[in-house]
């Protein structure tokens, strides 16, 4: 039989049976897994400092890296004395955007916080305020986040294109394949945000007076519907792009070109 928790008329916690006899922590798990999987790998790899650069791959994690004691100086905003790993310089810039995100507190709220955690199945926390309190009134700056996201994704369509500029020439290899697919799927996550799209048509009283507004509203609609499956697809890859350059950093793995 599932269990849930139950709160008795003294206020103590305890464990009982439920009416749900399906396994309805199935759909919260893999939220657990890949969520909690990749806070972890990209705390990790933001501490590690190093095989972050391979030429002519930077990592999207360090991307752009603004510290001149980059191993691949994109913009030198700041100087020597930042001797913390240089992606925390950026990181916070996408994960505040993905973690204020109105798809992923939906997730995490679920999975984590148990709030809650499936239907029929009583929340974890004893009272409810939405985002009216600390430190939950930070969920309010995801359009902020948003503004600054457009600016990562810039530079890292930049790092795309100087995937190509290799020490010999021009060429392509699997890392500029990859860098290539990341940009992408970073781009239609960030533009397929509700933010975005109240950008693009949420101010209007009537959109049928503004035609190019409403048809990029649409558009953006469109993807919105998406964001769900976008988010999971941009987030695992981000991942994996960093993996890569580590892995062809490290010489673990050899970059095999394609031309």
């Amino acid at each position: 039989m599932a269990i849930r928790w139950l709160r008795d008329q003294r206020g103590s916690v305890a464990i009982g049976p439920t009416l749900r006899r399906d396994p309805w922590w199935l759909e919260i798990l893999p939220t657990i897994v890949l969520l909690g999987g990749f806070g972890i790998y990209s705390t990790w790899a933001a501490l590690q400092n190093a095989h972050y650069f391979v030429a002519p791959y930077l990592s999207p994690f360090y991307s752009p890296c603004i510290s001149t004691t980059c191993a691949h100086v994109t913009l030198p905003l700041i100087g020597t004395w930042w001797t913390l790993s240089p992606a925390f310089l950026i990181l916070w810039i996408p994960l505040g955007f993905r973690g204020t995100c109105y798809y992923y507190r939906k997730s995490y709220y679920r999975a984590f916080f148990w709030a809650p955690p499936a239907c029929a199945v009583q929340d974890r926390p004893k009272t409810y305020t939405g985002e009216t309190r600390a430190p939950w009134l930070i969920q309010n700056l995801h359009r902020y986040f948003f503004y600054l996201s457009i600016v990562v994704v810039a530079f890292l369509w930049w790092d795309a294109l100087l995937a190509f500029r290799f020490p010999s020439g021009f060429g392509v290899g699997v890392g500029t394949v990859v860098l290539l697919v990341n940009a992408a799927l970073l781009s239609i996550y960030t533009f397929s945000c509700h933010s975005c799209r109240h950008v693009c048509g949420g101010a209007l009283d009537t959109l049928s007076r503004s035609p190019r507004r409403h048809g990029l509203w649409k558009f953006i609609t469109g993807l919105n519907e998406r964001h769900g499956a976008i988010a999971w697809a941009s987030m695992i890859g981000v991942g994996l792009a960093d993996l890569y350059v580590r892995l062809v950093s490290m010489g673990i793995i050899t970059d095999l070109r394609i031309l």
